[in-house]
């Protein structure tokens, strides 16, 4: 039965179309040429070539097999996400990836509408991971919602360390996450750094350089300073001293931030196709405009954490002493703890660090960094506190934090993780008008906000959005301040994790501070051998001159049973770890395949017919003779994926 509705259903659209182009035309020849039968002939018309181009073509097989009715298949998955978020997402189903609640109270906050819930929460208060914050019956009163801190030291307290900071920042605790022009058009930067100068807080660059759009209305930046070194770079790429001290020293320019990794995809660099720099992009990151740009996955101006201090060092005093610090997402373990030797060694500290977690991201990045590359925020948040609380450098280092960050409570539980202020990034995109169309990448955002296009960019209207950005932020400030109150606290440094619960089963709840324990000051230095094996295991390997992991000295075996070799039957330990990360692999085959995985692209060799392959396709290509040129045989590869919708970049 169901094989005969299908074979009956195929082409029957292409039969309707046909028959209905001959009834028009009886229509015409009997009543005469109206614009009613003359309309419904050339759609008929119309449909009728689209269908014999569908049997035709070789491309898409649901279109060979269904002509004309499998455009509607394309359709409805082109406009899948549309409806799901309109129509069918509740308000607390987990969204991708803010739920339609989450995005609510953005919208509420920045437009200043009441963001107040009648009838209790919608949460499953009784689900795993469920957390709060435990109220006080002693509440307080806190005056402003303006909380700030000092980054970079406070004024008036004589600094640690080698060349401290002299002009340190006073921030809010609630900052714009780095987002680079090129990412955001003109329209989008403009009403952010307006937004930031209407309620005094900080807007982070990105690392596209400070572009003219940034400085037109004055307010705070954090110049974000990536591996392509764009606004302070030679013409080889290379990092110019001289170009970078013309830019920091600028009063508008409040930090100086380096870029190690970011949370959307660490470890990966990225190139700016020649085509979209234009000459406003070239401007902003000093390169020629129409070459392609290339954004390498490391620095050039270091190579080992001892340098990176004092890279450190070299941009505070060509910045006439403003806080310097520096952006990463955890990876190896080892490698941050080798940065945190290096400022042992040394006895330079960064004024700040901003952890960003692998949950972050505004920006386009390959499926499996998004989903599988990097430590979330928590953890390396949690990781970077009490490492540096083990080794007494605390004090001296701010520690930002970035990574989904929408509400007040998103905020406290930062706070309580042991950063001293957040960023937001997606926060302030929707606060623009943002409505998670996920097509960034494109620049088709029907919005206005991440596209060049000038035509798209005029629906944001840098008047009425920057008040917007405004809005959020202190709407989201004022909303911790209550918080804080019910909480019986005075600022957000007195949150810590025993303020917050989590429920880890249906009859069991626990403190964050008994699964996240705080570290002991100065532990890591003193009594390395009762610390968690996340210490005792990865610090041993660590070297402040080598980003690579080292097997421990004999002293320090002699100093420390905790990273002794492993006996049988006990856990690995320091030694063992050390050998495995360093041990030697048998060499691989060399690689056959010259393929150049492209995407986008047109097939240049189409074949003439479904049975046709062209020769190019098919030739050897394994041998050390070949001739025949073969970067275009990647084309092929998609040929047949029907289930891959098509967007906006590829309208065929």
């Amino acid at each position: 039965m169901r094989e005969s509705f299908n074979q009956t259903i195929r082409f029957s659209t292409l039969a309707i179309c046909l028959l209905g182009l001959l009834l028009s035309l009886a229509w015409m020849a009997v009543f005469g040429r109206g614009w009613g039968g003359t309309a419904v002939f050339l759609l008929f018309a119309a449909l009728l070539l689209i269908g014999v181009y569908d049997l035709n073509q070789t491309r898409h097989a649901v279109l060979r097999n269904y002509p004309i009715l499998g455009h509607v298949r394309y359709a409805l998955e082109f406009i899948r996400p549309e409806i799901r978020q309109y129509f069918i997402e509740g308000d607390i189903e987990p969204g991708e990836p803010f739920t339609r609640a989450q995005r609510s109270v953005v919208y509420q906050r920045s437009k200043g509408v009441p963001d107040v819930r009648p009838f209790g929460t919608k949460l499953d208060v009784g689900a795993n991971g469920y957390e709060w914050i435990n109220h006080s019956l002693q509440t307080t009163h806190i005056e402003s919602h303006d909380f700030r801190i000092w980054i970079g030291g406070q004024p008036g307290v004589p600094r640690e360390g080698v060349s401290p900071c002299t002009q340190p920042y006073n921030a809010s605790v609630f900052n714009i996450s780095a987002m680079s022009f090129g990412a955001l058009g003109a329209h989008a930067i403009m009403a952010l750094n307006l937004g930031a100068k209407m309620d005094g807080f900080a807007h982070d660059t990105g690392e596209g350089g400070i572009s003219r759009y940034h400085r037109k209305h004055g307010g705070d930046l954090i110049w974000e300073i990536g591996s392509g070194y764009f606004g302070c770079r030679n013409d080889d790429g290379s990092f110019s001293p001289e170009r970078f001290a013309r830019q920091a020293v600028d009063p508008q320019v409040k930090m100086i931030e380096i870029k190690i990794s970011q949370g959307a995809k660490p470890g990966h660099g990225g190139m700016l196709p020649g085509a979209k720099v234009t000459p406003e992009i070239a401007e902003a990151r000093g390169i020629p405009v129409g070459q392609d740009c290339v954004s390498p996955s490391a620095h050039s101006a270091f190579s080992t954490p001892v340098e990176l201090m004092h890279f450190i060092v070299q941009l505070r005093e060509l910045s006439g002493g403003k806080p310097v610090g520096f952006k990463l997402c955890i990876g190896h373990i080892w490698e941050w703890f080798a940065i945190v030797k290096a400022m042992l060694e040394t006895d330079i500290t960064p004024d700040y660090i901003v952890v960003d977690g692998a949950e972050g991201g505004t920006g386009a990045a390959p499926i499996e960094f998004a989903d599988h590359m990097g430590s979330p925020v928590q953890e390396g948040l949690n990781l970077v506190s009490n490492t540096l609380i083990g080794v007494n450098l605390r004090h001296r280092i701010k520690i930002g934090a970035a990574g989904k960050v929408i509400n007040s409570f998103d905020l406290a539980r930062m706070f309580a993780l042991g950063a001293d202020w957040c960023n937001s990034g997606r926060g302030f995109m929707m606060a623009l008008g943002c409505i998670q169309a996920q097509v960034c990448h494109t620049g088709y955002c029907p919005t206005g906000i991440t596209t060049q296009d000038p035509v798209r960019q005029r629906a944001l209207v840098v008047a009425d959005k920057a008040p917007r950005v405004a809005q959020y932020h202190a709407n989201t400030l004022h909303a911790l301040k209550e918080l804080l109150q019910a909480a019986g606290l005075t600022h957000p440094d007195q949150l810590y994790t025993h303020h917050i619960v989590r429920r880890v089963d249906a009859t069991r709840v626990r403190l964050l501070s008994a699964m996240m324990p705080t570290m002991r000051f100065g532990a890591l230095l003193d009594d390395l051998d009762r610390q968690h094996n996340v210490y005792r295991l990865y610090w041993p390997l660590a070297d402040a001159h080598s980003f690579a992991p080292r097997p421990p000295t004999a002293e320090e075996l002699a100093a420390s049973p905790g990273i002794r070799p492993t006996i049988a039957g006990r856990p690995a330990s320091a030694v063992q770890i050390a050998e495995e990360l360093s041990r030697r692999r048998a060499p691989v085959p060399e690689p056959v395949s010259r393929l150049v995985p492209e995407q986008a692209k047109a097939y240049p060799d189409p074949p003439g017919s479904p049975s046709q392959v062209p020769p190019s396709w098919t030739e050897s290509h394994g041998g050390e003779d070949q001739t025949s040129e073969l970067g275009s045989v990647a084309m092929v590869l998609d040929a047949e994926a029907e289930d891959v919708p098509r967007g906006p970049s590829d309208p065929g």
